[in-house]
């Protein structure tokens, strides 16, 4: 298994270690994953997720390319500005979903899961061969840490010159943090306010950071928090896990996307397909849904019924700890996809009631 630079820190902190896309992580800390979740609801978390892969792109046909693989319309960035979008096979499946940055006029970078690295990476470069455009794979030489929560500014205002107030929402900065140069920006996977860290070092330059990150986060209780509760914190936003609640089956109309599929920018991967399944509309639809009943949890794959027929299946579920009650996402016949539609889960031959309702859920 491959390790973070954090990776002592964590097993100091006498995390629980797992196995997740080929590295060793922290699924949760001492304290659990419900106190870790709502600390980052309540006031502020550090994940280190040096695990997602990057893509540096460079060449006078950057911008063309990156307009080639992804869904959304990269011609509206500029050097600054971050983008979420998606990356299609040509029937119109999903690679993957990713964050785009604008690193400079004909540079750019891909923030890509870390499951899918390798091949997110190869899909790449098949499409690069048509451009004048170089794709290098620079995961293995970024550390990167998410500061999420309320007083995820605050705590970080502490340690850098750059006014983070000012940031807005999808945008970063290259600037100094604790004395490290590094890009800072402004995404995340929670739905808080929060802030993402990427710099280049050894364990040394890592804890360095670390420390600084909670000696000035000690006022506010802050928390080192693992992947167990990046999970449920996401999907109480109802935010899709590539894996779970889209892969190379799913098309971003019918998985909620189409805002980030920008059909009138022009031909890319897939898009005569999605156009296709836009305009005939999709014949299922990815929706969030409420358990009605206690102590049941829906888990992925689980089917879903209406009217005593089978209609879908869920992606993702877990019990909210914000609303204490069991939630999910998953793919129905479009026709039982508006809010408020009594549906029914199966779990080890029993049914259970629950509803479907409009993301997200907090």
């Amino acid at each position: 298994m491959k390790q973070t630079v954090f990776n002592p820190i964590h097993k100091q902190l006498g995390a629980k270690m797992v196995e997740f896309a080929g590295f060793e992580m922290p699924i949760q800390y001492p304290k659990g994953i419900i106190y870790e979740h709502l600390a980052v609801r309540k006031s502020v978390g550090v994940f280190d997720v040096t695990h997602m892969g990057e893509f540096e792109i460079v060449g006078p046909d950057a911008l063309n390319f990156v307009q080639k693989v992804t869904t959304n319309d990269a011609s509206k960035l500029f050097p600054g500005k971050v983008q979420y979008s998606a990356m299609c096979y040509h029937h119109g499946g999903i690679v993957d979903d990713l964050l785009v940055y604008k690193l400079d006029e004909n540079k750019f970078m891909f923030v890509v899961n870390a499951a899918n690295i390798d091949k997110d990476y190869n899909w790449c470069l098949e499409n690069a061969k048509d451009f004048n455009v170089e794709v290098k794979n620079i995961s293995d030489e970024i550390n990167l840490l998410a500061v999420q929560g309320p007083n995820s500014l605050k705590t970080l205002q502490k340690l850098t010159d750059v006014d983070l107030e000012e940031m807005k929402y999808y945008t970063f900065t290259k600037g100094k943090l604790a004395d490290i140069e590094m890009i800072i920006s402004r995404t995340g996977y929670t739905g808080e306010l929060g802030f993402e860290l990427y710099f280049r070092g050894d364990f040394d330059v890592a804890k360095q950071l670390w420390d600084a990150i909670f000696e000035a986060g000690k006022e506010f209780n802050i928390e080192p928090v693992g992947l167990g509760c990046r999970d449920t914190l996401r999907l109480e936003k109802g935010y899709c896990l590539y894996g779970n609640d889209i892969d190379e089956t799913t098309n971003p109309i019918e998985a909620g996307l189409g805002w980030i599929t920008k059909l009138e920018k022009g031909s890319f991967n897939g898009s005569d397909v999605i156009a296709k399944v836009k305009e005939e509309g999709p014949k299922r639809k990815l929706v969030g849904f409420v358990g009605e009943t206690e102590k049941f949890i829906p888990r992925h794959n689980y089917k879903i019924f209406a009217n005593g027929k089978e209609i879908g299946f869920v992606t993702s579920g877990n019990i909210s700890p914000v609303l204490n009650k069991p939630i999910g996402m998953g793919y129905v016949a479009t026709e039982y996809s508006n809010p408020d539609t009594i549906i029914e889960i199966e779990s080890r031959g029993k049914l259970f009631p629950a509803k479907v309702v409009k993301i997200p859920f907090v």
